[in-house]
């Protein structure tokens, strides 16, 4: 059985979707499944890549930019005929939402093989975004034909499946696989936090992602007016950072807050983040919130989550509320100020929420787990082709 993956992006690029397709083939070939990945370089990088990265068969096609975040890349659909001819696939597991996927629809070489569709998100027509609804009236019908012609589907979780529209008609060739995180594989050094003057102990909040209206930090940074005691460490980059700088100053908690730009695991300072923070926070307003790989992050780190109940989002399928973390009203100032000062005053709340989550990641979204359900869903595709 030879897989080749079709995604948007590979790590270094920063990303939930690049982090989790590139785990997900390097567990593969330590199952002993020869895996490729055809992805992108980073925008303006102008020439195509291929190495060898883990075990995995890597091809990153020229980016030249992207149009509404789709990536400016004339050689992929040639790239795609090339990789299939030289590696020899027996299965495609495309990655979406991605443009290019929908190459393979024209590629006789392509569809001779069976695909599997990994539905990692919609494309967010409910956001403020208008050139995306535009440009979705043309990417709508390529994304309904991609799926139609997809032997299986998997959905990240039951919530988020249940409510997408552009799922609706496929719920029957549709399984639920989780998103997974293998162990940390790197030793942990401390972080330097934000320091309060004198004795008390502070709440150390961590909070990771791209600095994108959706993520709600402005909630977070409003909520931390009301815990004094508390400071935040902000990790990610974005079109909401100068913003966010600018609404910290004006809250007057810029002294408790560092913007720390984009942290990657391989300098260990994002594994040390979470390993010298006291809480981890994902404020999110929106549905654009599909699942949060860094909740996974957290509870591999035993923190106890603090995490916005968004209606179809997967967030509250992988937090379970008072159980490995807190829950609150999306956009909620106040009730995420409740939860953050709760946690503060109860060190043994604190413990016990990280425990469990630590538990149920080891339990249920493992990366041997994850893989183990999606190599299964692979052999019964193979076998119904």
């Amino acid at each position: 059985m030879r897989v080749l993956h079709l995604g948007k992006f590979y790590p270094p690029y920063p990303g939930g979707i690049e982090n989790f397709s590139a785990e997900l083939a390097e567990t593969s070939v330590q199952n002993q499944i020869p895996t490729a990945i055809l992805a992108h370089a980073a925008p303006r990088t102008h020439r195509t890549e291929q190495r060898m990265q883990n075990g995995v068969d890597v091809t990153l096609a020229a980016c030249h930019g992207q149009l509404v975040y789709a990536p400016i890349s004339p050689g992929f659909p040639r790239l795609l005929g090339q990789t299939i001819t030289r590696f020899k696939p027996d299965l495609l597991h495309l990655h979406l939402p991605n443009t290019s996927a929908f190459w393979a629809l024209l590629s006789p070489a392509a569809r001779r093989l069976p695909w599997i569709v990994h539905w990692h998100a919609d494309v967010p027509l409910d956001a403020a975004e208008r050139k995306l609804r535009i440009a979705y009236r043309l990417y709508g019908p390529w994304e309904q034909a991609l799926l139609k012609r997809a032997k299986a589907i998997v959905a990240t979780s039951r919530p988020y499946l249940e409510s997408s529209t552009a799922l609706s008609a496929w719920q029957t060739k549709a399984q639920v696989i989780p998103l997974g995180l293998g162990p940390i594989s790197t030793s942990v050094d401390e972080y330097a936090w934000p320091v309060i003057p004198g004795d008390i102990a502070p709440l150390r909040i961590l909070s990771v992602g791209r600095l994108a209206y959706y993520k709600g930090h402005d909630v977070l940074l409003r909520a931390l007016v009301s815990i004094p005691q508390a400071v935040l460490v902000l990790v990610g980059s974005g079109e909401r950072e100068s913003a966010l700088k600018q609404l910290a100053q004006e809250l007057g908690i810029t002294s408790r807050v560092r913007f720390a730009g984009t942290l990657s695991w391989d300098d260990n300072d994002l594994a040390a983040a979470y390993a010298n923070a006291n809480v981890f926070c994902l404020p999110s307003i929106e549905r654009t919130e599909s699942f949060g790989l860094v909740l996974l992050e957290a509870m591999r780190a035993g923190l106890p989550v603090v995490a916005s109940a968004i209606p179809g989002s997967g967030v509250s399928y992988v937090v379970s509320d008072a159980e490995t973390g807190l829950l609150f009203a999306p956009g909620d100032s106040n009730a995420l100020a409740q939860a953050l000062a709760r946690l503060h005053t109860d060190a043994e709340l604190r413990s016990r929420l990280g425990s469990a989550g630590q538990k149920r990641w080891r339990e249920q979204f493992s990366m041997s787990a994850v893989t183990s359900q999606t190599l299964a869903l692979y052999r019964r595709v193979l076998d119904c082709s």
